[in-house]
């Protein structure tokens, strides 16, 4: 076996700032450094203080284990732990875990937990907690939509109480980074086997990490404590983290200039403008592994034909669809999220089917017997302010090949809801990456039962490639694996990617040390402080 710790987990090669970084405003401190957990550790920190922060997303639920929603990982990540956390540059660092060896044949990980760590509920956790909680996640019959990401794990067992062991069907080289938390935590063992714990822990908080739950307001507001028996000594350095859930842009920009609110994510470049001469206000704007998409399910007729996803991709002008959205605030996607490009992408001049040509696409309708075209419902989401200017230019752009777009609203819960189910239907779509192709793609895309599938694209060949790019080591192999996958994805159109929005975040001078990390999730208030 192979032992491997925190200095030689090290893998290199997910640049974040590549050439589409350069012309930030202000970048913050530098995350082409090595980042450590949850961001850099503050040189002469205050501790102690309230943090307020606006949101206009609220997260539909607190579950790491049963809700999908973006918005619910953004601030769950600080309260729930797995046994790695996803590094800023591609790297799986050790949270929970200490390190972890790797049998010969590649299917066994045996991994070293850290000691000392506790539950909010005060009791210490054991291999036994971890071993339970990692078998209920993968457990499909528990509703958990992380459980295809676990498809190739087995058996998750007890060695002793700071060992366990995960048995693979399947190599799977980035196992450590899907033992993360975007989906799933370690929990007290036992505690889902009380059906109303599935409605307790949006009210209590069970996780080991720097923050507990202590209240959601749904419509109002969500509030953090600092967690007393955190196991890093001296972290978090905020007493308490108040996110209040605001109604729109406009109360969110006045509860910042009235120093209501400390800390802001924003999305609309009209926003950022209004603030960018408030004295003690400072904007800043970080590297995203976030993406926006167009998403074409197949359960629907008209887009059950490939040749109708193609004239769409051939219709969008993506350039157009960023400018209306986000303004300058974001870079063109071809297959890969912009952090991911030059590590995963492929090259953006051999992406397929990519747009805008008109006459093509009109070709292509006729040639699927939609020549007279037809009409489609788009789904956008409420609270996403990117989608009501990017559906528009959507409608102008897709009426020149004869698709009518009738634009429909709803609250995430029910696009979650829908997603879930496969369908989809025609969509706007907004997520986040982890910083790993497998983790990007193959729930996502893989047919099922192995993924989700969730745009019932139901191809062969990504799927076997998908399987291929999981199970292969060497990172030039992969990349070439990956490669021939994006092909496929670009030419078969099952979503179309648009553009990964900047984060842009707006703090008061008092708030220090923040950092953004590229997924879009607070982990970097785990080490902000007030400066008074």
């Amino acid at each position: 076996m192979t032992f491997m710790n925190v200095s030689s987990m090290r893998r290199f090669g997910q640049k974040l700032l590549g050439a589409t970084m350069l012309s930030l405003l202000a970048l913050s401190p530098s995350l082409a450094d090595e980042m450590s957990l949850y961001g850099p550790a503050a040189e002469n920190a205050v501790s102690g203080g309230r943090l307020n922060m606006g949101l206009l997303l609220e997260p539909p639920g607190f579950d790491p284990f049963h809700q999908a929603a973006d918005a619910r990982i953004r601030l769950s990540v600080l309260v729930y732990q797995g046994l790695f956390y996803e590094g800023a540059n591609g790297q799986a660092i050790p949270l929970l875990a200490e390190g972890f060896e790797v049998s010969e044949d590649g299917l066994v990980y045996t991994i070293r937990l850290r000691q000392g760590v506790k539950f909010h509920t005060g009791g210490d956790m054991t291999a036994a907690d971890v071993a339970y909680s990692y078998n209920y996640i993968r457990n499909p019959d528990n509703g958990s939509p992380g459980a295809g990401d676990f498809s190739m794990v087995s058996n998750v067992e007890v060695v002793d109480d700071s060992t366990v062991r995960f048995t693979l069907t399947n190599k799977n080289s980035s196992l450590p980074m899907t033992l993360g938390n975007k989906y799933g935590a370690v929990v007290p063992a036992g505690y889902f086997d009380d059906e109303s714990a599935k409605n307790r822990i949006n009210a209590e908080s069970v996780g080991t990490g720097p923050f507990k739950l202590v209240e959601f307001v749904p419509n109002s507001h969500v509030a953090l404590e600092r967690n007393e028996d955190y196991w890093e000594a001296g972290v978090p350095y905020l007493d308490a983290i108040d996110f209040s859930i605001l109604p729109n842009s406009a109360s969110m920009l006045v509860a910042l200039q009235n120093k209501r609110i400390d800390l802001v994510p924003l999305s609309r470049p009209q926003d950022v403008q209004q603030v960018s001469s408030v004295a003690g206000l400072n904007i800043e704007r970080w590297p995203s592994l976030a993406q926006t998409a167009i998403d074409l399910g197949s359960e629907l007729e008209q887009l059950s034909d490939v040749r109708v996803r193609q004239a769409i991709s051939l219709a969008v002008d993506k350039n157009e669809i960023l400018k209306a959205s986000v303004g300058e605030y974001g870079t063109v996607l071809g297959t890969m999220v912009s952090g991911m490009q030059e590590s995963w992408g492929l090259p953006l001049d051999q992406v397929p089917m990519q747009g805008p040509d008109i006459e093509k696409a009109k070709a292509l309708m006729a040639e699927a017997g939609y020549a007279d075209g037809f009409t489609m419902t788009l789904t956008t989401i409420n609270g996403f302010d990117w989608m009501d200017p990017a559906s528009v230019t959507l409608q102008e752009q897709l009426a020149q090949i004869g698709i009518t777009l009738d634009i429909q609203r709803v609250d995430l819960g029910v696009w979650v809801n829908n997603f879930r189910s496969s369908q989809m239907g025609f969509t706007f779509n907004d997520w986040a990456a982890q910083p790993d192709p497998n983790l990007l793609f193959y729930r996502h895309f893989h047919k099922k039962p192995d993924g989700a599938d969730f745009r019932n694209w139901n191809n062969d060949e990504a799927s076997a490639l998908l399987d291929e790019g999981r199970a292969e080591a060497d990172p030039a192999k992969r990349r070439d694996i990956y490669n021939r996958f994006q092909t496929v994805l670009a030419d078969t159109v099952p979503t179309i990617m648009l553009y990964s929005p900047d984060h842009v975040t707006v703090r008061s001078d008092k708030v220090q040390n923040f950092t953004q990390h590229p997924t879009g999730w607070y982990f970097g208030l785990a080490r902000t402080f007030l400066a008074e």
